[in-house]
């Protein structure tokens, strides 16, 4: 018996070994793609020159070339994220970020964001699929040129399905989707944030904006699934909670001269999100200066030779939830008079722990409503604007290259891009705001705000609603348009301005405001003129209106009772000598920092309004324990960082969560600064100027190699970005080879 034991001890290490061996090795396996993906057999070729500053300038003959090199380029740069972006869209993620990667990879599949890219991609225009198959074989070639760099076996090589399935999961998070799919998921409260937005009393604002119609909400938006919010399982990058964006165009009898056009979309300074930096130029027409996101062929903003356009995301009511009644066997559910079945099936999910990736299935339902749910509650099936539909894929590509404003707008009339506001500028001295989204086309009379009935099939709607019937302003009188997050019946000043009564209540448009907005609102009605020196003034303005949730926050603060805490009564008095700007000067602007990001969360996503009290003690605790002080300079608290390495910096900044300009949301670091991490990005000033060229000037916090600590390149915009200075933008080729710190050809050709 005993010469038995050793060898069952070694047979169950043999077995031990075996199992960890596959644990280790089987996803690579399991989710690789045929050799000869990407491949398309075409040879492309490209120029990447760098200018100063380190920003790729595309060169090449065709589209399909320049799309080649933006890929090369872009991951010259950020190799790390996009192996991130592409593992997400191809249902990976798990085997890179652990948990909360496979949060993606179940939502990738609930999405059946595959399933869209297969149906749809091979339809868009080939002109359009070339520039994703040229995208893919770029990623491919830097991919197999760096194998020191891979962060997951067998990712590549991808094709241009894959690069659209990425698009298919990412772009309904830009209006919230997670604040469905997360409270669904768990069980819990959805958020009414996308329900009936209640303004401040408008008797209580004094901001001289007018009041936007005021609507009841009486709905309880989520009766059926519990009590409390959840927090959505999707870590894509968006600052969800706090996002922010604004932008600008003047036209020229405003301005005094030229057409200005300002972007300054608020993203995530780092992640798959993130905006880079690239000018592209084809022999075939297309040039263009601007930023995409990593894993896009083309710039989402920016200007091409005759006109531009930034983005600010919007908030429309883009999704309906439905319960669904099931049958008995729980495998059926009720439409009409029909019982149809539940589509279902069984997913692997990859799950990085330690050293090994587990399998873990999950199964994935769906009814002709769209994914479904099943929670303790029910079974919820949900639908969004633009479900199932990858137009924007080719709509992009031709708005980078339209020529006019006619040719721009017939684009986006298509409705092809589901969410994101567009303020517009041209060389003809147009400017122009499209409150873009593809709003769901619903039976008038519904309360679409609450929980629908899941049997009542004529509350299944099959497309978006007509572009006419979307808010747009055109040339408006007073010469100038904005938006900062807000309702779009604040946009163009008095006189100027929609009226929300002119649209159906049914389309879900959003009514609140921001402070951004009441701050450039108001700043732009007063001015007579609003030339460039002005506009600068406006965009970085870090004032707050004292309206809204700010009156209601140092209303509550004043009337404290502290008389049982001394210290905390100092605290309180010096937040109440504030002047109400988040410049880096006032000796109360640190404690007012770290005071109203909570308030001002509680307004706009309708999270619980804070306790005064315990928000106060918060804020003057860390200021007390990492500084010794209630008062120190903002500056000292609130930084712009990046390294380690030579080239990193550690610098002050200034601006708030919810100023014009913006420190939207920060990691608090271990010495109890604050790291911004979202906020003012991308910032790019456009002028046409009648009879010369366009002209542009850009900034962004850090540099073009933002994961490359190695890099001159890593931050050398950082020391500019905190002093409110832009760098040109080098759009002419002869300007850019003057300029020119690097020059390089690439090819695929063997």
């Amino acid at each position: 018996m005993r010469k038995w034991l050793p060898r069952l001890g070694f047979a169950l290490l043999v077995v031990v070994l075996a199992g960890f061996v596959a644990l280790a090795t089987w996803e690579p396996f399991f989710a690789a793609h045929d050799e000869d993906a990407g491949s398309s057999g075409r040879i492309y070729s490209a120029e990447i020159v760098r200018d100063e500053f380190g920003v790729p300038h595309i060169y090449g003959e065709t589209d399909a070339d320049v799309a080649y090199g933006v890929a090369i380029a872009h991951a010259e740069d950020d190799f790390f994220t996009l192996q991130d972006v592409i593992a997400m869209s191809r249902g990976r993620y798990g085997a890179i970020a652990g948990q909360d990667g496979a949060q993606v990879d179940y939502v990738y599949h609930l999405l059946d964001a595959r399933g869209t890219a297969e149906r749809r991609y091979p339809a868009l225009p080939a002109d359009t699929r070339a520039l994703f198959e040229a995208y893919a074989s770029g990623l491919n070639q830097f991919a197999a040129e760096h194998p020191d760099e891979l962060k997951l076996a067998n990712l590549f090589p991808i094709d241009g399905m894959d690069v659209a399935a990425g698009f298919a999961l990412r772009q309904p998070f830009f209006f919230g989707l997670n604040n469905v799919i997360g409270p669904l998921v768990a069980g819990e409260k959805l958020r009414p944030e996308f329900g009936p937005a209640i303004t401040p009393d408008p008797a209580a604002d004094d901001d001289g904006i007018p009041p936007a119609r005021v609507i009841e909400d009486t709905t309880d938006h989520s009766a059926a699934l519990g009590q409390e919010p959840a927090r959505a399982p999707l870590p894509l990058g968006q600052d969800g909670a706090l996002a922010g964006s604004n932008a600008f165009a003047i036209a020229p009898e405003k301005s005094g001269g030229p057409t200005l056009l300002v972007s300054n979309a608020h993203q995530p300074w780092r992640g798959g999100v993130a905006w880079y930096e690239l000018v592209v130029e084809s022999q075939e027409g297309w040039h263009y200066a601007g930023a995409n996101f990593p894993g896009s062929p083309f710039p989402f903003l920016g200007h091409n030779e005759n006109l531009g356009w930034t983005n600010t995301v919007n908030r429309p009511d883009m999704v309906d939830v439905y319960k669904l009644v099931m049958d008995e066997s729980g495998t059926r559910y009720r439409l009409g008079d029909r019982w149809l079945d539940l589509e279902e099936k069984t997913v692997t999910l990859p799950v990085k722990m330690g050293p090994v990736v587990l399998p873990i299935r999950r199964t994935v339902y769906r009814s002709v409503h769209g994914p479904v749910v099943k929670n303790d509650n029910g079974v919820f099936a949900f639908r969004y604007g633009g479900i199932d539909n990858l137009g924007q894929l080719d709509a992009y590509y031709r708005l980078n290259k339209a020529e006019d404003f006619a040719e721009w707008e017939a684009v986006l009339a298509r409705m092809d891009i589901p969410s994101t506001n567009f303020i517009y500028g041209d060389r003809e001295g147009n400017i122009a705001y499209v409150y873009n989204a593809a709003l769901p086309d619903r039976k008038p009379g519904v309360d679409w705000r609450g929980i629908l009935p899941g049997d009542d099939p004529t509350l299944i709607w099959t497309g978006p609603v007509a572009y006419e019937r979307l808010p747009r302003y055109f040339n408006p009188a007073s010469g100038w348009l904005y938006n900062a997050n807000n309702t779009p019946y604040t946009a163009a000043g008095p006189g100027s301005d929609l009226s929300a009564e002119d649209f159906a209540p049914e389309l879900g448009v959003e009514m609140k405001q921001t402070n951004r907005s009441r701050r450039a609102w108001k700043l732009m009605s007063e001015s007579s003129l609003i030339d460039r020196e002005r506009l600068e003034r406006i965009k970085y303005d870090t004032a707050y209106e004292r309206t809204g949730y700010l009156a209601r926050m140092f209303n509550e603060m004043a009337a404290l009772d502290l008389s049982d805490a001394p210290d905390l009564a100092k605290a309180r008095d010096l937040l109440l000598t504030w002047d109400f700007t988040a410049d880096n000067v006032g000796s109360a602007d640190a404690i007012a920092l770290l005071t109203v990001r909570d308030f001002m969360s509680a307004e706009y996503q309708n999270n619980p309004w804070p306790d005064a009290r315990e928000e106060l003690a918060e804020a003057a605790d860390h200021l007390m324990t990492h500084f010794g002080r209630l008062d120190p300079p903002m500056g000292e608290l609130l930084r712009l960082r990046q390294g380690p390495g030579p080239y990193a910096v550690d610098l002050p900044l200034d601006g708030g969560s919810d100023t014009l300009r913006a420190s939207t949301t920060w990691d608090v670091a271990d010495d109890g600064r604050l790291a911004v991490r979202h906020g003012d990005s991308f910032i790019q000033f456009v002028e046409w100027r009648d009879g010369e060229r366009v002209r542009s000037e850009s900034i962004q916090p850090f540099g073009a190699a933002t994961t490359r600590p190695q890099n001159a390149h890593f931050t050398d915009q950082a020391t500019l970005f905190v002093q409110h200075r832009l760098k040109p933008v080098h759009f002419w080729r002869e300007d850019v080879l003057a300029n020119a710190a690097s020059r390089k050809l690439v090819t695929n050709a063997r």
